[in-house]
């Protein structure tokens, strides 16, 4: 029998910088504590400072290294004005997003500025901006997309948030072919329904609760921490042949 000589690519991001949007709070929070377990220099990005500040507290508690940089992901000259200068970054999640549950027919222009501005225009201009400064480093890099189970097959009465979501995962595939020849990856995660602060009043309905958890293979919804293991995962150099895929994070739900 041969011997087995070469070690597995590490789960590990140690000294790595590692930009999350959307930190200060659910999916990002989760995501930046791991990464910052996982040994990354973590910058925490959110409309506000004092949200970013606690997370930050909780990482340096626990031995890690976090900076803050708060900004609105959904004001482009915002996003210029944080990130022109930033950097440069090795990973990025791209986790700032909004929710909307309005009936195809009912919604709004309004809200669909509101959701195309930051899940799809916001969305693009930090990578772009992230991803420029990867290229100018020369270094490669790894960029997660968070999307959702909602980009991949349809959802009643979330319509706009949904082509977002497509728009999202358009975006990712897109980038991983364009950014392959810097060496950077470019990769989606789909959550299913995630016990966030942005679906509190969906787990406050017993019945709506009781429903979902009757969709979904596993029988759970899914926490935070389900979503931030396979985003590191992502980030790190054990999916280092991995780029321009959407992985569901749902309990099953897209397989049926």
């Amino acid at each position: 029998m041969t011997a087995v000589t070469q070690a597995a690519p590490a789960f590990r991001l140690d000294g790595r910088r590692i930009l999350v949007t959307g930190a200060s709070l659910g999916i990002g929070r989760a995501v930046a504590l791991a990464a910052a377990a996982s040994g990354a220099v973590v910058t925490l990005s959110a409309r506000r400072r004092d949200g970013l500040e606690a997370v930050a507290a909780e990482i340096a508690a626990s031995g890690g290294t976090a900076t803050v940089l708060p900004f609105d992901a959904a004001d482009p000259a915002a996003i210029r004005a944080a990130l022109t200068d930033a950097g440069p970054f090795d990973g990025l999640v791209n986790n700032a997003g909004s929710v909307t549950r309005e009936p195809f027919l009912e919604a709004t222009e309004g809200e669909m500025d509101r959701v195309l501005a930051l899940n799809v225009k916001g969305a693009t201009l930090v990578a772009q901006l992230v991803a420029r400064g990867m290229v100018k480093a020369g270094h490669g890099g790894s960029i997660v997309n968070i999307s959702s189970v909602a980009g991949l097959v349809g959802s009643r009465n979330r319509s706009l948030y949904a082509a977002t979501k497509h728009a999202v995962m358009g975006l990712t595939r897109a980038m991983a072919l364009e950014l392959a020849p810097h060496r950077i990856r470019a990769n989606a995660v789909c959550p299913g329904l995630v016990n966030t602060p942005l679906a509190a009043d969906l787990m406050a309905d017993p019945k709506v609760v009781a429903a979902a958890r009757a969709r979904i293979p596993l029988g759970r919804i899914m926490e935070p921490e389900d979503i931030a293991g396979p985003t590191v995962f992502l980030l790190s150099d054990a999916s280092s042949a991995v780029t321009g895929i959407a992985l569901p994070v749902d309990g099953g739900v897209t397989a049926e």
